[in-house]
């Protein structure tokens, strides 16, 4: 697959998980956060699994122990995140919520470096803050009132970032993103609702009434989503990938201001261009750099 190709399903996932905010905001209305994300992440597992075993298939060779390894660490964070994410949703605006998730730009190659001594390129220096200060614009230069739900997802964020690391590290060892997507969504799903008996007593009744918004998330920003993020990060490396995601505070605020009335402040605009910005600099400066020094190499030998 080409790099702009993987860069076009990045973005893809990126819309829909944006809108995918107003889903789970609305869902929280008639269930608590374990049952939503439990739900959602077994009918988005049960969806992709064909594909993932005939995926399997094609690769017939079985799994190394440290394959198996980073899919548990891959779907311990992606449980985790998951779990704060939609709890914090409980009492914060999906705009906020969508801007804190975003803060994984940043800790995406931090944690990269000390985890993997993985050096990203240059322009990551200077497109990470770019997009953290859109993103601190597109939600008009404040949080205002930082309540619980703000801080557990802004923590959500670290566990986002650590999601996309492993994600791409797997995908690229295994060449399964999908059998490993299809694990991780089965396994987090039956945890979150094993634990949702528990904590947040389930009715039928409560998740009948937020089918809709369940239906979304488990259709487009699980099965689909997810499934493109782990297709794109075999080609894309995953600084970049944090940044291209960062547009994800967009679509939710646009999502939360057509959907559930939440306005985008004038420098939200700002914000919006500078996300972008970043996402072209990312993506287009590197290879021209490289084909320029390339030229300069030619032309002086």
């Amino acid at each position: 697959m080409s790099r702009p190709v993987a860069t076009l399903l990045l973005l893809i996932c990126t819309m829909l998980w944006g809108f995918a905010f107003i889903a789970q905001k609305s869902g929280m209305g008639t269930m608590g956060p374990l049952t939503f994300a439990g739900v959602r992440y077994l009918l988005g597992g049960l969806l992709i699994l064909p594909l993932a075993l005939w995926e399997k298939r094609r690769r017939p060779e079985p799994l190394k122990s440290g394959h198996w390894a980073m899919v548990g660490g891959v779907t311990l964070v992606f449980f985790i995140g998951s779990w704060l994410q939609q709890a914090g949703l409980g009492t914060t605006t999906a705009t906020n919520a969508g801007f804190l998730t975003s803060l994984y730009v940043f800790f995406v190659p931090l944690l990269g470096f000390v985890l993997f001594r993985t050096r990203p390129h240059p322009i990551i220096f200077v497109c990470v803050p770019l997009a953290l200060v859109g993103t601190y614009y597109l939600n008009g230069g404040g949080l205002g009132s930082f309540n619980q739900g703000d801080w557990l997802v802004a923590t959500c964020a670290v566990f986002w970032a650590l999601h996309v690391i492993l994600l791409g590290q797997i995908a690229r060892a295994t060449g399964l993103p999908i059998f490993v997507s299809a694990i991780s969504f089965l396994v987090a799903g039956a945890a979150a609702l094993a634990l949702a008996f528990v904590i947040e007593n389930p009715t039928v009744a409560g998740i009948s009434a937020g089918w809709m918004q369940i239906a979304y998330a488990g259709i487009f920003s699980t099965a689909i989503a997810f499934t493109f993020q782990a297709i794109g990060q075999q080609h894309v490396p995953p600084a970049n990938t944090a940044i291209i995601l960062s547009a994800e505070s967009l679509f939710a605020a646009l999502g939360g201001a057509v959907l559930l009335g939440e306005r985008l402040p004038p420098i939200g605009y700002a914000g919006a261009a500078l996300i972008f910005v970043a996402i072209i600099a990312v993506e287009a400066l590197p290879p021209l750099w490289a084909r320029r020094q390339t030229h300069i190499a030619r032309t002086t030998n």
